[in-house]
Formats: structure tokens, C-alpha cells, sequence
């Protein structure tokens, strides 16, 4: 007998007729108060506040020297510039990102075990965790692209199959996140309301939205709406510097025209009982390497 799987009911409509307005029906940080872990309870407190905490120093200067050094190597290897998992630059056909770090390079998968990064994850997301993405972002200096603004969930939910709001990301700072070259802004509270965009999902969509987003973009009507209520943030540091920041923060960077370059280690973990199903909002899920299908725990 044929068993028919359950539905899962999608309470964060997208890519629709028109734009939609939600309001978060699922919890920021999981765990318990006073659940052990690396993650203070000022931390905690604003993240699930803002939809965002940052650490001065994730990683010691010798390891950011470490995983610099890895980050150059990858880029460098026409191995890997070949790959489809490398992501260039429309203009310059630079690299621009290099996705599924944690197995292209040991170094990187060290860095997604370890308890200062891992541990944190869990402690937010109460339960194990497994990456649903990772990946290097190469942005050099002198004309580099941006990122628009987007959520990354609505993004996830559509076109991955996500079905909750359980997921939390961190961007380690390989290089000085300066005012001035790129840095990652939020918009502090914006993870409290889901933004459904409108127009539907194009077939292999990744293929364009990893150069230049478009489909799950919002209106400048709704951007500048939500940046009247929430203001926006905009996060500088020294290189090993971390932001960890809810999987449905509105956020975005700049160009970069400075001659200061700005990477980052990007890492997404998604809570084991959070797994992604079929895309709610896409007529195919997205490859392996931006949205992954292997659910095995880190440890």
C-alpha cells in the first residue's frame, strides 16, 4: 500500500500574486532560560530581541590567519574555480562565493565543529543541528557587488523547503569589517514579521539570484517600511569578529569600492527537527550545495 506523505501546512506564503505580511508564528531562541552553553543571557536576551548578537572575538588572530590562508588557496585552485559550487562575479568573473566549505576543506569543517561555533547553534536552536549551508564570501576591494536586501528564510522556505523558523546563521570576519567596505547590515527586528514576496519562483532560479537576487526580493515600498520602524544596523569589526543573526532577519550589504577587501566564513545551521521538505514556493528544490539533504547532526 502506497502511503501518501503529510502535508505540511505553510503558515509563510510566498511568491505569490502579491506581497504578503506575516507575523512570526514560531520562537527565536528554543532552548530553555538558563540552558548551559557559550551564549550569555544578555546575548540570548537581545537576540531574540533584535534578531541578532555579535561576539568581538570568535577566533583568535592565528586562526584567522589560518583560515585565511585556506580561503586563498580555494579561490586560487582552478580546481575549484571550476566546480559548480563557485559562484563568480557577473563583471569581473571573480570569485564571489565557494559553497559546501565544511567538505571541500577540513579546515573549514573544524572550524563548523567547534564548540565556540556549533555550541552556540545549539543553544539557540534548542536541539542537535546539522549545516544546511556554508560557504566562503570573497568580496575584494574595488568594485565587488553586494548582497540585496532579503530575508534568507523566504529564500529557504520557497526554494528549499524549509517549514520553520528555526535556523540561525554566522558570519566570521576573515578581514576588518570597516563602515566603508561592505559590511553586513540588519535591520534589528525585522525577524519578527514574515515578508512573503510576490512573483513566482523561476526554474533553477539559483543559477541568477546567487549573482543578483531578484525572485524573493521585497518591494522599496516594504523595505522602506520596515526600515522606518526598525532602523538598520550595520556591523563593523576586527577580523575574527563574529555575528550570529536569525534565519529571518532582513539584511544586506554594499558594494564594495574601497581597497580594503571583506571576507567572511558563512555558515547556516538548521535544527534536526527542522528538516527541509519539498519547496513550498518552487518547482524544483535547489542543489544539495546550497540547501542540503543530509541531516546527519554535527558533532
Amino acid at each position: 500500500m502506497t502511503v501518501t506523505p503529510e502535508k505540511i501546512e505553510d503558515v509563510y506564503p510566498s511568491r505569490g500574486a502579491t506581497e504578503v505580511s506575516v507575523p512570526r508564528q514560531d520562537p527565536v531562541v528554543w532552548s530553555a532560560p538558563g540552558t548551559p552553553g557559550p551564549v550569555s543571557a544578555g546575548d540570548l536576551e537581545s537576540h531574540a530581541r533584535d534578531g541578532f548578537h555579535s561576539v568581538a572575538e570568535l577566533i583568535t588572530p592565528a586562526e584567522v590567519a589560518e583560515y585565511r590562508a585556506e580561503l586563498d588557496r580555494l579561490v586560487e585552485d582552478p580546481a575549484i574555480r571550476a566546480d559548480e559550487r563557485s559562484i563568480v562575479e557577473p563583471k569581473s568573473q571573480e570569485i564571489r562565493s565557494v559553497f559546501e566549505i565544511h567538505r571541500i576543506s577540513e579546515v573549514f569543517a573544524r572550524l563548523v565543529r567547534d564548540e565556540r561555533v556549533v555550541g552556540r547553534a545549539r543553544q539557540i536552536l534548542g536541539s542537535d543541528v546539522y549545516v544546511h549551508q556554508s560557504r566562503i564570501n570573497v568580496k575584494p576591494g574595488f568594485g565587488a557587488s553586494g548582497f540585496y536586501w532579503h530575508s534568507d528564510f523566504e529564500t529557504w522556505h520557497a526554494e528549499d523547503g524549509m517549514p520553520k523558523m528555526r535556523a540561525v546563521s554566522v558570519s566570521i570576519a576573515l578581514t576588518e569589517n570597516f563602515d566603508t567596505n561592505g559590511g553586513l547590515m540588519i535591520m534589528p527586528g525585522s525577524h519578527k514579521t514574515f515578508l512573503g514576496c510576490a512573483g513566482e519562483t523561476p526554474k533553477d532560479n539559483y543559477k541568477k539570484s546567487l549573482q543578483m537576487q531578484d525572485a524573493g526580493t521585497p518591494s522599496h515600498e516594504a523595505l522602506t517600511s520596515f526600515a522606518d520602524k526598525h532602523g538598520i544596523k550595520l556591523f563593523t569589526g576586527k577580523a575574527g569578529s563574529a555575528t550570529w543573526f536569525d534565519c529571518n532577519c532582513m539584511h544586506g550589504s554594499g558594494d564594495n569600492i574601497t581597497p580594503y577587501a571583506r571576507s567572511n566564513v558563512f555558515i547556516v545551521f538548521n535544527s534536526v527537527e527542522n528538516e527541509a521538505v519539498e519547496p513550498f514556493a518552487a518547482p524544483v528544490r535547489r542543489p544539495d550545495f546550497i540547501g542540503a539533504r543530509d541531516f546527519t547532526p554535527v558533532r
